[in-house]
């Protein structure tokens, strides 16, 4: 079996006039922790909605697991978001409507479980990271790191074999940033989850194996990181 999870070949995306990625090439293997950085507009965060089929390139092909997702249908490229993949943003957008819990379950739900099967295993998730007392509470009643824990939960909550994580802690402060990078990248190692994290912060990107290096919408480099500390 092939270890390359995700393959980008020569992909472009337009947003009207305005090339956002040029001729961009890469490949993820698994269980990788990849890194995209770069200043902001460079395109990174386009990459990873293209390689996470919430776009669709204008030109190129993205593969996972060999199987194209340019080709397949907005349905098709749903229902892996909903079970190959995870994706978490940098506010979290948890429904504010619903509980911890709740919010966490509606992965698995839409996949065809039952609430009480999913609850259990959404509180088991949320135990772990630290954010299980407050499973009956709505996102208003959470500081920010909680509420991304949670969202974290929710991403994680169907075992995705691909975490996509855009700007994840950009809207915490360092302490939580930090808490919620720690907790990532051990839950992934423990699962074999490959991850993808767009950031700008050199503090996150240093959580990662590999860094892959934007600017103006091209790929600079993709080499290796300095691997430290025992999350890794």
């Amino acid at each position: 079996m092939s270890d390359v999870v995700i393959e980008a070949k020569n992909i472009e995306k337009w947003y009207g006039p305005t090339l956002a990625l040029k001729d961009v090439s890469l490949v993820v293997d698994r269980g990788e922790i990849v890194a995209v950085t770069g200043p902001s507009g460079c395109g990174k965060s386009t990459l990873l909605h293209c390689l996470s089929g919430i776009l669709r390139p204008d030109q190129g092909s993205v593969h996972f697991q060999q199987r194209d997702l340019t080709v397949q249908s907005e349905a098709a490229r749903s229902r892996l978001r909903r079970t190959a993949f995870g994706v978490l943003f940098q506010f979290g957008q948890i429904v504010p409507e619903l509980t911890a819990v709740e919010n966490v379950t509606l992965p698995l739900q839409l996949g065809g479980s039952r609430y009480r099967d999913a609850a259990v295993r959404a509180q088991r998730l949320l135990d772990r990271l630290g954010v299980g007392d407050l499973a009956g509470k709505r996102p208003g009643e959470m500081s920010g790191g909680q509420q991304q824990r949670v969202a974290l939960a929710r991403a994680l909550v169907t075992e995705p074999e691909v975490l996509f994580a855009d700007e994840p802690t950009g809207a915490l402060d360092s302490l939580a940033g930090e808490q919620v990078m720690v907790e990532l990248v051990r839950l992934a190692r423990e699962h074999g989850t490959t991850v993808l994290v767009v950031t700008h912060n050199v503090q996150v990107a240093a959580y990662a194996d590999r860094e892959i290096a934007m600017r103006d919408g091209r790929v600079e480099s993709a080499g290796r990181v300095t691997v430290t500390g025992e999350v890794r």
